[in-house]
């Protein structure tokens, strides 16, 4: 582990908590997509697997601090782990976010509607609803990180 990376993990740590609560209407839900804003940026700056790690260390604060629910650990770090295995795989940004999308809005539902909502919260979900509700985030916090990626490339702090 260099400490280079292991200070841009604490700082996307903090970054996915600090702006977790903030949310932009889509009509008849909400999308929070600042962790996958983070699960994208993370992805390809640092691997996927840090990815995963500040998914889930996200997660875990969110939680204490009542800001989140254990559907975030599914979510978060089924979409960061695919984030990075496909910007490993393809180099390329946009990959990047369609593993995101996939992981998350796809994956991460399923998971957390068959395995999380019933064995560990007690609550039966419906798989179009969360799959939904996850799909508005991930896409909305997916657009918003490869727009900061591609900021970050044009003021030469990163090179894809």
């Amino acid at each position: 582990m260099k400490p280079k990376h292991v200070a841009r993990a604490v700082i996307f740590v903090a970054i996915a908590v600090a702006l977790s609560p903030l949310f932009i209407p889509v009509g008849f839900t909400k999308c929070f997509p600042a962790q996958h804003m983070i699960n994208v940026i993370s992805a390809v700056m640092l691997g996927p697997w840090y990815a995963v790690g500040i998914a889930f260390l996200a997660a875990v604060i969110r939680n204490m601090l009542g800001l989140g629910t254990l559907l975030a650990f599914p979510g978060g770090m089924i979409g960061a782990l695919l984030a990075g295995l496909s910007y490993r795989i393809f180099k390329n940004i946009y990959a990047a976010g369609v593993g995101e999308v996939i992981g998350t809005g796809i994956l991460g539902s399923l998971v957390s509607v068959w395995i999380v909502g019933p064995l560990l919260m007690g609550k039966p979900f419906a798989v179009a609803t969360l799959m939904t509700a996850f799909s508005i985030s991930t896409i909305g916090g997916t657009v918003i990180g490869i727009i900061a990626l591609r900021l970050l490339e044009k003021t030469g702090k990163f090179k894809s």
